[in-house]
């Protein structure tokens, strides 16, 4: 499984997993944000943050929209660099519907 420019090939295991999870969280707008967060972020991350990173994932879609949209306060516990880094995340829509072949 790759993402839209990650591919899991070069990947280990652990990466590979998050990264597939990435792509396929249930609502689309979360695909997007964690996907191209993933793609751009991933190789990069330390074990630290993987760590911390798969405990966001864990996290309810709707709780996690809500907390980055900024209508309901980040836990404390989440209240990181890592999840601000995610949270001021802007996922290139273009980049998204170039691949999928989607024209305006």
């Amino acid at each position: 499984m790759t993402g839209l420019t990650l591919s899991s090939a070069d990947l280990d295991p652990r990466r590979r997993r998050i990264l597939f999870r990435c792509w396929h969280r249930g609502l689309r707008e979360m695909d997007l944000v964690f996907g191209q967060f993933a793609d751009n972020e991933l190789p990069g991350l330390s074990e630290a943050d993987l760590d911390e990173f798969e405990r966001i994932m864990d996290e309810e879609d709707n709780d996690l929209v809500r907390w980055i949209l900024g209508t309901l306060p980040v836990p404390e516990h989440f209240q990181t660099p890592l999840f601000a880094r995610l949270a001021a995340y802007q996922p290139d829509f273009e980049e998204v519907a170039e691949r999928l072949g989607i024209t305006r």
